[in-house]
């Protein structure tokens, strides 16, 4: 059994509690231990369902990871693969990997609702999706791809000519060119033109 406070000790925490400065104290202190536990725990769930695992077993996208099993991303001499995370919620700062997070969860909602739900949805709506994420793409300078990849890190002199080419003028900050405009369709087959 604890020791009662005796009356001098309550009566000055009751002084020091009616302090403003105190007070404010003690609510800044609440706030910051709130926000750090929520911003955290968020982290801590965005983190959690970035694996491959998580979405193509929250999914129906096993046909979408069987078609990405065969692409360089997947399977490679350096041994380096990406993730679906890694393009659809690429990493820049927090606040864009955070909201591009909740888009990608319209995609959640999509086969909850069964919007996408089997491979013929899935199939019907691949185009409206595809041209969702390639505009996503540009608009980011296809941040996905160049957290991996750069122009810095290539070798463009030994790339055949029409890479040598189309790289050397998407280099120039100029051209407006991203990964994207001439990537399309290298982690899943590109939709049929309907």
């Amino acid at each position: 059994m604890s020791e009662p406070i005796n009356a001098p000790e309550a009566g000055l925490m009751r002084r020091a509690l009616r302090s403003p400065i105190i007070r404010y104290s003690l609510l800044a202190l609440a706030v910051v231990v709130a926000q750090a536990l929520i911003i955290g725990g968020f982290t801590t769930a965005v983190e959690a369902t970035n694996t491959m695992e998580f979405c193509t077993s929250c999914h129906d996208m096993s046909y979408n990871l069987e078609e990405y099993k065969r692409t360089v991303h997947y399977s490679n001499p350096s041994g380096v693969r990406a993730v679906c995370s890694d393009c659809h919620v690429p990493k820049k700062n927090w606040f864009s990997e955070m909201k591009r997070k909740l888009v990608a969860g319209s995609d959640v909602c999509a086969e909850v609702i069964g919007t996408i739900n089997t491979k013929e949805k899935f199939e019907a709506k691949r185009m409206e999706m595809a041209k969702r994420e390639w505009a996503r793409m540009k608009e980011s300078d296809s941040i996905g791809c160049r957290n991996c990849h750069s122009f810095e890190g290539m070798d463009i002199e030994s790339q055949g000519k029409s890479a040598k080419n189309q790289h050397a003028d998407a280099a120039m900050a100029s051209s407006g060119k991203t990964c994207i405009d001439c990537h399309k369709g290298i982690a899943h087959k590109l939709p049929r033109v309907q």
